[in-house]
């Protein structure tokens, strides 16, 4: 199994006759000149792992690419005129290698924004890629996609995980979000108190206050 990471939680996988492409979201790239895909695989909405336009490139370059993701995502690509096809848990596809789903709750990230779909893929009985969850893959597996940074965990909870499903070979993902471009920052600004200024001062810059 070949894995290339196209920054953040986008992995191209390629394994036997299977050349997959998993999340290419806003934070991951360039992406879009890759050809000879046997799938697409979304976890879940957000535009970290999935933004319409750039899916719809990678769609143009790969003409016929089957396209899988979370009921939920789902019917927000079909607003953007893009067709996936829906995964529930158990379902075992065939794109070049076996990819087998499993749709639980996208990860807490605080308690009065709206839940949403998440799927994991396990893929070619070797790599799970769990999305934005600590879903454990139910067998023992030789390499796991770890999410190491996000509005929804402690970094704590990335280590217990990785002892929950001990894999041969973890890989980091999900790491763009403590960036000053990513979606901690952007989350604690929206989430603050209305008299609270949000100040990122940029290193080295002297900032009056």
């Amino acid at each position: 199994m070949r894995i290339t990471k196209y920054g953040h939680a986008c992995l191209h996988v390629v394994d036997e006759a299977a050349s997959i492409l998993i999340d290419p979201g806003s934070f991951s790239g360039p992406f879009e000149q890759i050809t000879g895909l046997t799938g697409v695989l979304i976890t879940h909405q957000h535009p970290d792992h999935v933004v319409p336009d750039r899916l719809k490139a990678v769609l143009a370059a790969n003409p016929a690419v089957p396209l899988y993701a979370d009921p939920d995502t789902v019917a927000v690509l079909a607003e953007h005129d893009i067709e996936a096809e829906p995964v529930r848990t158990g379902d075992v596809l065939d794109l070049g290698t076996s990819v087998e789903a499993t749709v639980s709750d996208h990860a807490i990230i605080y308690g009065e924004l709206p839940g949403i779909t998440n799927a994991c893929y396990l893929i070619g009985d070797r790599l799970f890629h769990p999305g934005d969850s600590f879903t454990l893959p139910g067998r023992d597996i030789d390499i796991l996609a770890l999410p190491v940074s996000a509005p929804w965990m402690a970094v704590k909870e990335a280590i217990d995980y990785l002892h929950e499903v001990a894999p041969a070979v973890a890989v980091p993902i999900h790491e763009k979000g403590l960036s000053s471009t990513g979606m901690v920052y952007s989350l604690i600004d929206r989430l603050a108190p209305e008299v609270t200024q949000w100040v990122d001062i940029d290193d080295g810059e002297p900032h009056d206050l």
